[in-house]
């Protein structure tokens, strides 16, 4: 990946980033809370498609003879050629896109700490104080545990879970009212992505569930150690 260097002269650029070699560049040293940023990736892909799953072109009817997720007709006789805008099947996804005007909700440091301990407070508001991670419970579905610095935007995020993606800042004079609101959260859902999700920590389970048979069959297998 090559990331331009502004400001100073070639010979101030090329001891910036020297200076970096073999260092790890922290994502806050980057960006910043109610920043407009792009996003850039690879599309989920779902590979050979017909006309009715690519283009959404509506199904002809029932009885229609030869199947019926077709286009009807592609095109007239003459020009003696199928025009570039009639629907056909091909590949669907896997397209690299660039998705603008992405507002950073929130970035954390991550709960694994330098010497090895974990603090779960990256998820913890001002109006919400329960201690809690930005990890779901359960773990994000198909990721995992979130142990690292992370990002947090508002919508959609281009790609597949685990897919690399790049962020660069914005190359457009951010004006509008969405892009300069200073965004306060009140609450982040850790609640489980598997299921109904009524619990918001592993602590706020147990109090509500009482002793279970699962922690009885742990205590004795610690103790039997």
């Amino acid at each position: 990946m090559e990331i331009q260097v502004n400001g100073g002269s070639a010979k101030d650029k090329v001891e910036f980033g020297k200076n970096l070699f073999e260092k790890e560049v922290p994502v806050k040293s980057i960006f910043a809370e109610n920043e407009m940023i792009d996003v850039m990736g690879v599309t989920k892909g779902h590979g050979y498609k017909g006309v009715t799953s690519r283009w959404h072109v509506t199904k002809l009817p029932r009885k229609t003879h030869r199947g019926l997720r077709k286009v009807g007709c592609i095109g007239s006789w003459h020009p003696a050629r199928v025009g570039w805008s009639v629907p056909r099947a091909g590949q669907k996804g896997y397209f690299h896109r660039t998705e603008v005007n992405k507002k950073v909700y929130r970035i954390a440091d991550g709960c694994k700490k330098a010497d090895g301990s974990f603090e779960h407070k990256n998820a913890t508001t001002e109006f919400d104080l329960t201690e809690k991670s930005i990890t779901p419970m359960g773990g994000f579905p198909h990721y995992g545990t979130v142990l690292q610095d992370f990002l947090m935007i508002k919508g959609c995020c281009v790609g597949t879970k685990k897919r690399v993606v790049t962020l660069r800042k914005t190359l457009l004079a951010q004006t509008s009212r969405t892009a300069l609101e200073e965004i306060k959260l009140k609450f982040i859902d850790t609640s489980s992505k598997f299921g109904h999700g009524r619990f918001q920590t592993a602590d706020e389970k147990s109090k509500f569930m009482g002793v279970m048979k699962k922690s009885i069959t742990q205590a004795a297998a610690a103790g039997a150690k």
